[in-house]
């Protein structure tokens, strides 16, 4: 039988037993590393999945990494590309994948160079976008709506038997 942890006093102390409470920091930012996807997180992407707001890009970067860290990280020069190679490790992390930042980094720059699947540790938000782009590209040019399959079937003329 194995031995049991010293028990602890609440399910707030037992979390935080769990979660590790790790930091890391980025761009002078220290934040806590995701262990969880947060409800408020998960519930606020399906609201939010469309919205350009910076507005609601800070809440949902405030959810999964605390505070007013966009702002910070903004304000210390972070570019868009980091930013994606954050939020990928972070949902990682909060979905419980372990990544390293470089993994991060190479998942962002596969997905926006449109190399298949995205990989198993991607968030969800990422899926959607890539999957738009894949549909958008299935569009017909001239009129902005799906092309119609074709096949050799549908476009052939029927031959005509003649009467002879």
């Amino acid at each position: 039988m194995t031995a049991r942890k010293t028990p602890v006093d609440s399910f707030d102390a037992f979390w935080a037993e769990v979660s590790g409470g790790a930091t890391e920091t980025i761009r002078s930012i220290e934040v806590k590393v995701p262990t969880d996807v947060p409800l408020a997180l998960e519930m606020r992407l399906k609201d939010l999945q469309d919205s350009e707001s910076e507005d609601d890009i800070r809440e949902l970067v405030s959810i999964l990494f605390g505070g007013d860290v966009l702002d910070q990280w903004r304000d210390a020069g972070m570019g868009l590309l980091e930013f994606k190679t954050v939020l990928a490790w972070g949902m990682a992390h909060a979905t419980g994948t372990k990544v390293t930042f470089r993994e991060a980094y190479d998942m962002v720059v596969a997905e926006e160079a449109g190399e298949g699947k995205a990989p198993s540790g991607q968030n969800r938000a990422t899926r959607r976008t890539a999957a738009k782009k894949t549909a958008a590209s299935a569009r017909s040019a001239s009129t902005g709506g799906r092309s119609n399959p074709t096949s050799r079937a549908s476009t052939a003329s029927k031959r005509t038997t003649s009467r002879g």
